[in-house]
């Protein structure tokens, strides 16, 4: 499967591109990222580094440095002032290519038409712009698996999770442009905790590579102790790949998806209809359970692999 994994680095989306780059099902065509968790050149830089730790031969392009509207936010709090906060970070012997991440997307999926699985896992800023600067791309387009969203609750405010609060008008073009779309939301992310044992097991492996994801998640549990009161973080971005290996671990309902534009407290919810109230077609499957034991087997397992 040809994938493009889109991503604003982060503790997460580094174990995501992780198993995505040790998993033989899988051809990476290239890494994009766009600002986030931490400013464009911070998470550009971040890809290069897991990158080079994979060991991989896979271009890397730099997309969107800001929303298309509302004015940026990002997460340090989260994952520290470098975005990978924690473990040591090798310097990058690679750097990036000139073709912008935008134009990148729009190439592949041309060259590939109806065979690229667009992986985002920060804000959509980079697929809203591809969709709207080649519009002809949106049938070509094999299927987009965000990481964003929540059938419930916020993790930014109340309402809205990080990544679709960071772009809300990004994703509300993706939602409707007609491509299809899995959205992994804060629901089924919050079922896949790295408590202490899970940790454990990557650094059992006994490599480079299974201690840095080791010192990653132990760094990210932190937050997650003192806002939700949790033994370890939410492995959120990684379903997204594993959900591609290993759909049988999960279950993605169809529904219908809108996103809050509107200005006050629930700007950038994702409003899920997931009891079918509205009588709209659906326009999203949506990642409602997670077996968290599996998932977290296929972790370690393709982490082994380094």
């Amino acid at each position: 499967m040809n994938v493009i994994l889109d991503g604003d680095p982060g503790h997460d989306d580094a174990v995501n591109f992780l198993l995505a780059l040790a998993s033989p099902e899988l051809r990476v065509l290239g890494l994009t990222t766009v600002f986030g968790n931490v400013g464009l050149n911070r998470t550009t830089r971040n890809a290069l580094i897991v990158r080079e730790l994979a060991g991989a031969n896979v271009p890397v392009h730099r997309g969107a440095g800001r929303p298309l509207v509302v004015p940026p936010i990002s997460a340090e709090l989260v994952h520290g002032e470098s975005g990978l906060d924690g473990p040591h970070l090798p310097t990058p012997s690679r750097g990036l290519e000139d073709e912008h991440a935008v134009h990148f997307l729009i190439r592949a999926v041309r060259e590939h038409p109806g065979d690229v699985t667009l992986v985002p896992t920060g804000p959509l800023t980079n697929v809203a712009l591809a969709l709207r600067l080649a519009p002809d791309i949106a049938p070509l387009i094999r299927r987009v698996v965000w990481m964003g969203g929540s059938t419930d609750t916020g993790n930014w405010t109340p309402a809205a999770e990080f990544n679709a609060l960071a772009d809300p008008h990004a994703a509300h073009i993706v939602f409707t442009s007609g491509v299809p779309l899995t959205m992994i939301g804060l629901n089924a992310s919050h079922q896949a905790i790295a408590h202490p044992a899970r940790v454990a097991a990557f650094r059992a492996l006994g490599t480079e590579v299974g201690e840095f994801v080791a010192v990653l998640l132990e760094f990210f549990a932190e937050h997650h102790r003192v806002r939700y009161g949790w033994e370890g973080g939410a492995l959120h971005d990684p379903l997204t790949v594993a959900w591609l290996l290993r759909p049988e671990l999960f279950r993605t309902p169809p529904m219908h998806v809108e996103i809050d534009l509107t200005e006050g407290p629930s700007r950038g919810r994702t409003v899920a209809d997931v009891w079918g109230v509205t009588g709209k077609a659906p326009n999203a499957e949506v990642m409602t359970d997670v077996d968290a034991d599996g998932f977290f087997a296929l972790l370690v397992e393709r982490v082994g692999k380094y």
